[in-house]
């Protein structure tokens, strides 16, 4: 019996029973609780994701060591990753347009 351990096996079902959907499909209902892969599924009723405006992007930023260890604290603390309370931080200064105030004396 063969189970599905990572996608990447999914290769290695699809060749071994490239000749019969019916044990490949019994093969990937096994590994994936149940559930059959449909040949094509129907997008035309689809509708856009509603949470695009909130996708987040990946950038490369430098912050301070001693910010990092601040927010990794705050994260032991929490239980909220040290990223993502950078993120709720800044988000908050972006929603309430917070001003910089800088004073280099």
């Amino acid at each position: 019996m063969l189970f599905l351990f990572h996608e990447s096996d999914a290769f290695l079902i699809n060749y071994i029973c490239k000749k019969s959907n019916y044990y490949r499909n019994e093969i990937l209902s096994r590994s994936i609780g149940g559930a059959v892969m449909k040949e094509e599924y129907d997008f035309s009723k689809a509708r856009k994701n509603p949470y695009t405006n909130k996708l987040k992007k990946q950038i490369t930023i430098n912050i301070d060591a001693d910010t990092i260890d601040y927010f990794k604290s705050q994260s032991k603390f929490s239980g909220i990753p040290y990223q993502t309370l950078i993120n709720l931080y800044l988000s908050d200064c972006a929603e309430k347009k917070r001003q910089l105030q800088i004073n280099w004396n």
